[in-house]
């Protein structure tokens, strides 16, 4: 009687695609914020934008106001009182609300863009198709922009509102008022502005 064969069968190697690991924010960039000089930068690579105006409104808003990307891309006309030149903030993440005063500059680029809106829409910051602005297109543009500026890192939105936070800590406002300026509900969120700003050593080496 013949034996049987067994044969063996090597089942087919499955050849998997291994995604990078996105590198932490530390190698990509010494710091998580932009300095002031830094933002004009960005303002000013703006204006070679076929939408430079609306680009640089949406820097300008976003970096005096804290504003993260999910509120710049939420804001909405009737959150800006222009008679009383004031902004109504709505936070997300349960942050908390505030009015904030809008400054001369800001308020004309503001109108400019209310007055030249096509097609018209409820929301301040749209797309040529008169679509709200989305998160992804502000990172998109705010990376452009500062590729274009020669910055010589990577940057993104939440760098501004970041940026927000260490200008006002320089010019020497309290944890108490700028926690509430953000938003924060957590004061320890407010406190590494305070911390890392150079104003709190001014007076070092001072005889």
């Amino acid at each position: 009687m013949a034996k049987s064969h067994l044969r063996l069968i090597t089942p087919p190697i499955e050849k998997r695609t291994v995604t990078p690991k996105r590198l932490p924010n530390a190698d990509l960039r010494t710091r998580e914020y932009l300095t002031e000089a830094e933002v004009e930068r960005l303002l000013e690579a703006t204006k070679s934008n076929r939408w430079g105006h609306r680009d640089g409104t949406m820097i300008l808003v976003a970096y005096r106001h804290g504003l993260r990307a999910a509120e710049l891309a939420d804001l909405r006309w009737d959150q800006i009182d222009f008679t009383t030149a004031t902004l109504h903030v709505r936070r997300v993440k349960q942050g908390s609300r505030s009015t904030h005063p809008i400054l001369g500059d800001e308020l004309r680029r503001l109108r400019r863009l209310q007055r030249e809106q096509q097609p018209k829409s409820p929301f301040v910051f749209t797309s040529e198709r008169g679509a709200p602005f989305t998160t992804a297109g502000f990172a998109r543009m705010i990376e452009r922009a500062g590729a274009q500026a020669n910055l010589g890192f990577k940057a993104h939105p939440h760098m501004l509102r970041h940026a927000c936070g260490f200008a006002l800590a320089n010019r020497g406002h309290d944890t108490r008022a700028l926690q509430a300026y953000l938003g924060h509900r957590n004061i320890q969120h407010t406190v590494k502005y305070t911390e890392l700003t150079s104003a709190r050593f001014k007076d070092f080496w001072r005889s």
